[in-house]
């Protein structure tokens, strides 16, 4: 799960970042309203944790602009306005949830747990399914009848973005954005040896499909004998 996570308080943004990580979301800060919706506008984040109050641009307009674009993602308020007058206005903006500071952590992972469910990406019991294929949201375990396989944090992140996915091809750069993030300079040609990873361990599952190449875009998730 990749967060956008937009804080002008930098000691406040820090420690978001390392609680973040230690849940295991992937998460790029940003610490003013421009680099936000430059950041946001990508499309390749689960939800975007975004301050009012932030420099060059407040976070209200930052949510207005994205919701102009028809930008869909999640978005979770963070913000010392805790009036109701001030929720409003940002929830009429497209706000999907808002959360006042000072808040305690537990919530603040609870609302975010909360909007990705509501996103429709997780299915009960926390796993995504396609054909015979599980992946598990929690563990990173991808697993069939025959077994399952612990998967590494990149191996798991494509596979989930394939699943979600898998009617559709995904292109190489889509894929590196939403995987290594916004900044990485990550090269395309490597990517093909983490694809390389994960069909040796669909084939050892079992698994009715594999991923194929698409000469010139990307990745498609197909029968092994097409």
């Amino acid at each position: 799960m990749r967060l956008l996570l937009a804080e002008d308080e930098r000691s406040l943004s820090d420690a978001l970042v390392r609680v973040f990580a230690s849940e295991k979301y992937e998460v790029d800060a940003v610490y003013d309203g421009e680099s936000a919706l430059d950041y946001a506008l990508s499309g390749i984040y689960d939800v975007i944790l975004l301050d009012i109050l932030m420099p060059k641009m407040k976070g209200t307009e930052v949510l207005r602009e994205l919701r102009k674009r028809e930008v869909a993602t999640p978005v979770l308020m963070l913000t010392a306005l805790s009036s109701s007058e001030d929720k409003v206005a940002g929830l009429d903006l497209g706000a999907d949830d808002y959360l006042t500071k000072p808040f305690s952590i537990s919530e603040l992972l609870a609302r975010v747990r909360a909007l990705i469910r509501r996103r429709g990406q997780l299915v009960s019991d926390n796993k995504l399914n396609y054909q015979n294929i599980s992946l598990d949201m929690s563990t990173y375990k991808l697993s069939s009848q025959s077994g399952n396989i612990k998967l590494s944090v990149k191996e798991f992140e494509i596979m989930r973005y394939l699943l979600e996915r898998p009617t559709f091809v995904a292109k190489k750069e889509e894929l590196i954005l939403k995987v290594w993030g916004y900044d990485s300079e990550f090269e395309s040609n490597n990517l093909e040896a983490y694809m390389s990873f994960l069909r040796k361990k669909l084939k050892q599952l079992g698994a009715e499909f594999t991923i194929n190449s698409v000469r010139g875009v990307g990745y498609e998730l197909s029968s092994p004998k097409d």
